[in-house]
C-alpha cells in the first residue's frame, strides 16, 4: 500500500546548518521510486524553499499551513492581509525589533534585521550543536536571502507570515496581546529561551494543511506518516496516522511519537524509511 510522507524541513529533512545529508536525498528519491508520494510540511515559504537544494518531492506545505502545492499546482494559498502586515510592521518597527516576511515570492526585512539578525541566527545554528564556524557561515546564509525593503513598501499583500526577534520573551506575549485575531508562535528554541515570535492567520495550521491536500488528492488519512523534530509538528501528528519524531527533536515531539529516529546527520530519516519499508 503506498503511503503519503510528510516531511517537516529543518532538522528533519535537512539538519541545522541548512545541508541535506545524501542518505536523506537517497530514502525520498527511493520512496518516491516505489510509489510513496513525499511532501514537505514546513514554516518555510517557497522562496525560502526555493533557496535550499533539495530533492525532487511531490510537492509542499508551506508557511505551517498557510500555502498547499501539489506538483507544481497551487491547492490553497491563505496569507495575512495588508492591514495586518502593515500593523505588525509598523508595530515591529516601534520596538526597534528586526524582523522579515515570508512570501512565496520572497523573504523581506527591515534594517532592524540586517542588524540583529546575525547574531540571532548563529545563537540558533549553535543552539542546534553547529560549530561557530559553520553557525557563522549559515546565518550569513540566511541573511543574504533576504530582500532589503523599507517604508511602506514593507506593507505587502503576499504574505503567509512575519517573523520577528524576541528581545525578550514578553514580546511573544504581548504578540498574543496586541494581535488576538492571529496565530502567535515562537521558534528556535523552547520556551522563554525562544529566539523568534511569528504571527500569520488563524485557523492556518500544518494539520489543516495536510487535511486539504489529502481531500484534493482524494486520499485517506490512515495512508500518511509523518516526520518532525519541534512543537510546531505536533499538529501533523494530530492527523496522521503513524509519526517519528527526529533523535534530534524536543521532548514534546518524542513524547508524542510512534518512533523516534537517529539524529538526521547520522543516516535517521534513512534508517527510519528503511523501518517503515518505504525504501
Amino acid at each position: 500500500m503506498s503511503k503519503i510522507v510528510f516531511l517537516d524541513v529543518d532538522g528533519t529533512l535537512i539538519d541545522y546548518e541548512a545541508k541535506l545529508p545524501a542518505s536523506a536525498a537517497k530514502a525520498v528519491d527511493q520512496a518516491r521510486a516505489n510509489g510513496h508520494k513525499v511532501y514537505i510540511c514546513t514554516g518555510c515559504s517557497k522562496a525560502e524553499i526555493l533557496q535550499r537544494n533539495l530533492c525532487d518531492l511531490d510537492g509542499m506545505i508551506g508557511g505551517n499551513g498557510a500555502y498547499v502545492e501539489d506538483n507544481g499546482h497551487v491547492v490553497m494559498h491563505q496569507g495575512l492581509s495588508k492591514e495586518d502586515v502593515k500593523n505588525i510592521v509598523d508595530w515591529c518597527n516601534e520596538r526597534h525589533i528586526g524582523f522579515y516576511l515570508e512570501a512565496n515570492s520572497g523573504m523581506y526585512c527591515n534594517d532592524y534585521m540586517l542588524e540583529q539578525g546575525p547574531e540571532t541566527m548563529v545563537k540558533y545554528a549553535k543552539g542546534k550543536g553547529a560549530s561557530l564556524e559553520n553557525a557563522k557561515s549559515s546565518a550569513q546564509h540566511f541573511i543574504d536571502g533576504f530582500i532589503h525593503l523599507q517604508g511602506d513598501e514593507l506593507y505587502r499583500d503576499d504574505v503567509n507570515k512575519i517573523s520577528f526577534i524576541l528581545r525578550t520573551y514578553q514580546d511573544h506575549l504581548d504578540s498574543k496581546v496586541d494581535f488576538p485575531h492571529l496565530v502567535a508562535n515562537t521558534w528556535g528554541g523552547k520556551g522563554e529561551v525562544a529566539l523568534f515570535g511569528d504571527l500569520g492567520p488563524t485557523g492556518i495550521t500544518k494539520r489543516h494543511a495536510i487535511e486539504v491536500l489529502l481531500d484534493y488528492l482524494h486520499a485517506d488519512a490512515k495512508d500518511t506518516i509523518s516526520f518532525g523534530d519541534a512543537k510546531i509538528d505536533l499538529s501533523m501528528f494530530e492527523c496522521c496516522a503513524y509519526n517519528v519524531a527526529m533523535g534530534n527533536g524536543g521532548f514534546e515531539i518524542k513524547e508524542a511519537a510512534d518512533y523516534i529516529t537517529d539524529d538526521v546527520n547520522e543516516d535517521g530519516l534513512y534508517n527510519a524509511f528503511k523501518y517503515l519499508k518505504l525504501i
